[in-house]
């Protein structure tokens, strides 16, 4: 028996997802329900950590992410956060100065998260949903010290990843598998209708 911990980017995730109208409603994706599909019946799934931020700035995405989040630790999901934070730059055209919000931590909370359980040995194998390269490093690391575990790449749509995947043991697509993955459209049984029925903003 294998034990898995799984390690979301959330962000990577969402854009890959975003990229594309037609994979919109696959947004509200259930991660506890995603994982048992990379995993076999004689493995342990350990924990899933979603990593991710609050778009502080727009409340009516935030209150939209505020639900999903809910719903993900009704499921048994591990939130960890990180922050936005304001950039300024300056436009190589009109010389005018502008502001935008920078996603910030992710990735450095996954590699000190990773790490971490590399060290606590709470997993023989990681699986992480991403495909930001600047991972890289803590994959390489961990590799290095704890050699005897394996560490795989589940691939966001649309991403490539190949320099993330040359690091990993083995790369997995995220693709058809989505569909039976959403939280559920209407109202399920027991107490939970409000936090894991999916918003018609993620959709039809």
């Amino acid at each position: 028996m294998k034990r898995i911990l799984f390690f979301v980017d959330g962000f990577n995730v969402y854009h890959a997802l975003d990229d594309d109208p037609k994979y919109h409603k696959y947004k509200w994706l259930d991660y506890s329900n995603l994982v048992k599909r990379f995993v076999s019946k004689q493995d342990q799934i350990v924990d899933v950590f979603y990593f991710t931020a609050y778009a502080h700035w727009n409340p009516q995405k935030m209150a939209r992410h505020q639900l999903l989040v809910r719903a993900l630790m009704a499921s048994g999901v591990k939130v960890v956060f990180g922050k936005f934070k304001n950039k300024d730059h300056k436009c190589r055209l009109c010389r005018g100065k502008y502001s935008t919000f920078e996603e910030k931590q992710t990735d450095v909370n996954i590699a000190i998260k990773l790490f971490q359980s590399a060290i606590n040995n709470d997993f023989d194998t990681a699986l992480i949903i991403s495909g930001d390269s600047d991972l890289i490093p803590a994959i390489e690391a961990v590799k290095t010290t704890f050699p005897t575990k394996q560490i795989g790449l589940v691939v966001p749509i649309g991403r490539r990843a190949k320099e993330l995947m040359s690091v990993c043991d083995f790369p997995i697509p995220l693709s058809w598998i989505l569909i039976r993955t959403l939280f559920c459209k209407g109202p399920p049984p027991g107490n939970n209708i409000f936090l894991t029925s999916r918003q018609k903003s993620y959709g039809p």
